[in-house]
């Protein structure tokens, strides 16, 4: 990698390369200046990243510090499997190697995340005082494993509405950040 990547800089013994510990492209200092944290690739300390990937990588330790806790936790839903009339009250919660939805109430229910294919958060209209809609469910379309025949699951907010909005909310913002990383 005789240039930056970024700027077209020529490196020399004055002008050393360095690279993104995300992408892994060469930048000169200045392209590659930026130290953010890294933890889906095990850095807990700052590491050098391009401008691009430093956005990137803020938004998933915000995302760390902040939503990934209400996802462990858990919200409580009334779930509703395909087009079945029957419904059950269950505590849904991300798993601790975060692949799986975990659902668990009289039974236990496993979703793996890859195998997700859509997912729409569902609202109960206007909240009071005229301010955005509060998230009231979700509807996700994934595969199970060893079926290449899309299901669904609905997932209404049952007893703790704040809590489990928030779960909702935190969901949300995982599958966007999911969407944002897959662009890259």
């Amino acid at each position: 990698c005789p240039r930056c990547m970024q700027c077209d800089t020529k490196f020399d013994f004055i002008r050393r390369k360095h690279h993104c510990r995300r992408c892994g492209r060469c930048f000169c200092d200045k392209c590659c200046s930026k130290k953010v944290a890294l933890p889906r690739m095990c850095f807990v300390d700052p590491v050098r990243q391009c401008a691009e990937c430093s956005l990137v990588s803020q938004k998933e330790v915000e995302f760390y510090d902040k939503q990934l806790k209400v996802l462990l936790g858990g919200g409580t839903f009334v779930v509703t499997l395909g087009t079945s009339d029957k419904s059950e009250t269950m505590t849904c919660r991300l798993s601790n190697n975060h692949r799986y939805l975990f659902l668990d109430g009289e039974s236990h229910f496993e979703v793996e995340l890859s195998r997700i294919s859509s997912m729409q958060i569902l609202t109960d209209g206007t909240s009071p005082g005229g301010g955005t809609s509060r998230a009231s469910g979700m509807l996700l379309h994934y595969k199970p494993m060893g079926s290449q025949d899309a299901q669904q699951l609905q997932m209404e907010v049952a007893e703790d509405k704040k809590v489990a909005s928030l779960w909702l909310a935190a969901m949300h913002k995982a599958a966007k950040l999911l969407h944002e990383a897959r662009d890259q």
